[in-house]
């Protein structure tokens, strides 16, 4: 059931950036054990006894994806598919009749309803993920860091997944191209001051009897010391079915009461791969949105599945721009496995896509480019960073390898060459060639990154210098550029297709999405 690498359903016309209705809501206190009621949740509240439950709710979180993200992804792939692209650029004398065809939508920018989420948390207007996902998952704010709690670590919110799951009977489904265990997914069914504290949020993940959990694999299964229980033990004594294979994961169906499907071929800190890096025979994770429907759907009493795309949000904190595109659209691939069962079930299903940040400050734009974008220059890139640094930076530094022979890898690699025609925009500039030379020269000796002084950690953060040189520079030529290492402040997109999806509608804090969605299924 591998679901082949596409271009994820793209639909023709509409744009997401249609108006947006509704006013502003206020900001809840960081403080307060109720969640403040804002204009919007009022006219919610009157309504409510009028909205019908949908049996099925599909939730997708692009972690760290905002606007940039999205749309730099249409962007890309608008400009892979105009013949025109390079001949209708702004600084061209004569564009010779070229016409800018515009981007390639992707399936859940033509939502039928398009609303905007504010991401502060208790102590930053650039919040972590695990207060965000708490935010959505409890209607609270609390600080970064924290898994639904307070601020003071001592009260538990309760998720809408566990409401869903204790008094409605639905069964619930977590996936995640990252660890299971990380932030996001935890803010489902943990409950922890720290989002660190990765086995007793595995503790939970078993203790929550959800019937579904799929992605990367647990950090630290035996504990931070490595002599606790095996989680995954642990979970097989508590019924869970544990497949770490394909053929395994094939095996599990509806039939299989409870189970975790940990990807057969983990890469980095035991996450799935990037979808850069992803071949054939390597489940996507729209695979396992379709395994989980497989499972849960024989609910009679319905299913809430959440699905993160994890790695949307690593690739940017590394400012690897064609990495979070091909992500994103993995992203959108799983949605349309979504739409596919929404079309059968039409008066029952639910989809939401949002984000619970942005992350990176990725603009569309860039200094040495001005006006113009040569986006599909990110093509070029055949590699994330990180199985760069894994499969060829880690030998360099074992082998000493000249820079000369380093620079006909990253020709092969990323397309970016020391010789090439004049109109060759992959051609190295001497400013960038002597950028590459420093970064190289920094990997090889090993310098720490947390020895770093200003300069160093402005151009490197805590990457592997020679990686995040080479993306920076092809995100550059492309037209890309990220300000940050870290979050930012800015709004997410919260589309919506299928029952309720107007109540989306409008701009509000990141909390009310919790409130939306327990208003209209009932939940307390």
């Amino acid at each position: 059931m591998k679901c082949k690498k596409k271009v994820a359903a793209l639909l023709a016309g509409a744009s997401l950036f249609g108006l947006l209705a509704g006013c502003a809501a206020d900001a809840q206190n960081p403080g307060s054990a109720e969640p403040s009621a804002t204009p919007s949740q009022q006219v919610q509240e009157q309504d409510a006894g009028q909205l019908t439950a949908p049996k099925y709710v599909f939730l997708f979180i692009g972690d760290g994806m905002s606007y940039p993200q999205i749309q730099s992804t249409a962007d890309y792939l608008g400009a892979l598919e105009d013949e025109d692209y390079w001949q209708a650029q702004p600084s061209l004398d004569d564009n010779g009749g070229a016409i800018l065809d515009g981007p390639s939508y992707l399936n859940f920018m033509n939502f039928e309803a398009a609303g905007s989420a504010v991401t502060f948390d208790s102590n930053s207007f650039a919040p972590d993920s695990a207060s965000t996902a708490t935010s959505i998952a409890t209607g609270y704010k609390t600080y970064s860091g924290s898994i639904n709690v307070d601020e003071t670590g001592t009260i538990e919110y309760e998720t809408i997944a566990e409401k869903l799951h204790s008094q409605k009977d639905y069964a619930v489904g977590v996936i995640t191209s990252v660890n299971l265990n990380h932030a996001t997914p935890a803010a489902f069914y943990a409950h922890q001051a720290s989002r660190s504290s990765y086995y007793e949020i595995g503790l939970e993940l078993i203790e929550s009897g959800f019937e579904y959990f799929a992605g990367g694999g647990l950090l630290s299964p035996t504990g931070s010391e490595g002599d606790q229980d095996d989680l995954y033990e642990l979970a097989a004594e508590a019924g869970y079915t544990v497949a770490k294979t394909h053929a395994e994961a094939e095996a599990v169906s509806a039939d299989t009461e409870k189970a975790i499907l940990i990807d057969e071929n983990l890469a980095d800190s035991d996450a799935m791969a990037y979808e850069l890096d992803r071949t054939e025979d390597m489940w996507s994770l729209a695979d396992y949105v379709e395994k989980g429907i497989e499972v849960l759907s024989d609910d009679e009493d319905g299913f809430f599945l959440m699905c993160e795309g994890g790695k949307i949000d690593w690739a940017c904190h590394a400012n690897d721009a064609a990495s979070t595109i091909h992500d994103t659209i993995a992203l959108a691939d799983a949605v349309q496995v979504a739409i596919d069962f929404a079309e059968e079930h039409p008066d029952e299903t639910l989809i939401l896509v949002t984000g619970d940040h942005e992350t990176g400050g990725l603009t569309i734009g860039f200094a040495g480019t001005d006006y113009d974008t040569y986006l599909d220059l990110l093509e070029s890139q055949k590699i994330s960073f990180a199985k760069y640094d894994s499969d060829y930076v880690a030998s360099y530094k074992e082998n000493q390898t000249s820079f000369e022979d380093v620079l006909v890898d990253i020709e092969e690699l990323f397309g970016l060459k020391v010789d090439g025609e004049a109109d060759d925009k992959l051609v190295l500039t001497e400013y960038e060639l002597e950028q590459l030379r420093a970064a190289y020269e920094k990997s090889i000796n090993g310098t720490a990154a947390s020895q770093y002084e200003q300069e160093e950690y402005v151009l490197y953060g805590t990457y592997e210098p020679l990686s995040v040189t080479i993306t920076h520079i092809i995100n550059n030529k492309s037209g890309i550029s990220f300000t940050s290492y870290s979050h930012t402040g800015l709004p997410v997109a919260v589309l919506a297709q299928g029952v309720n999806a107007e109540v989306f509608n409008g701009y509000y804090d990141n909390t009310e999405i919790y409130s939306k969605l327990a208003d209209m299924l009932d939940v307390a």
